[in-house]
């Protein structure tokens, strides 16, 4: 049961995302892993095949490599987009402080 005293704790929809999706990016490599050794599974139909041989075996092989291209690189998207929003939402209302480094051209060493 909840105390009476204390509120729920709820994220904003966006760091809830956020987390998420870092969490996607991070079980990924697991699932991936798992699903190259799918192969192994399925076995040969006699004594001369080997495990996962064959023209099954590799298709599926590069069919997960490519992917795991394309899933990581939604999910490095999406977290882009989503700490920009972050970003914008942080700083609407706040007027940006110029300093003496941007107003004379200094690229200087900035955040990367």
């Amino acid at each position: 049961m909840a105390e009476s005293g204390r509120s729920p704790l709820y994220l904003a929809r966006s760091s809830y995302r956020r987390r998420r999706l870092i969490d996607a990016q991070r079980l990924l490599p697991i699932f991936l892993f798992l699903l190259y050794l799918l192969p192994l599974l399925w076995g040969g139909s006699s004594q001369d095949d080997p495990i996962g041989g064959g023209v099954r075996g590799y298709v599926h092989v590069f069919s997960v490599w490519l992917g795991a291209i394309v899933i990581s690189g939604l999910i490095a998207r999406a977290l882009m987009k989503a700490e920009t929003l972050e970003d914008a939402s942080r700083d609407f209302g706040e007027p940006k402080q110029t300093t003496t480094s941007d107003q004379s051209g200094d690229q200087g060493t900035g955040d990367l």
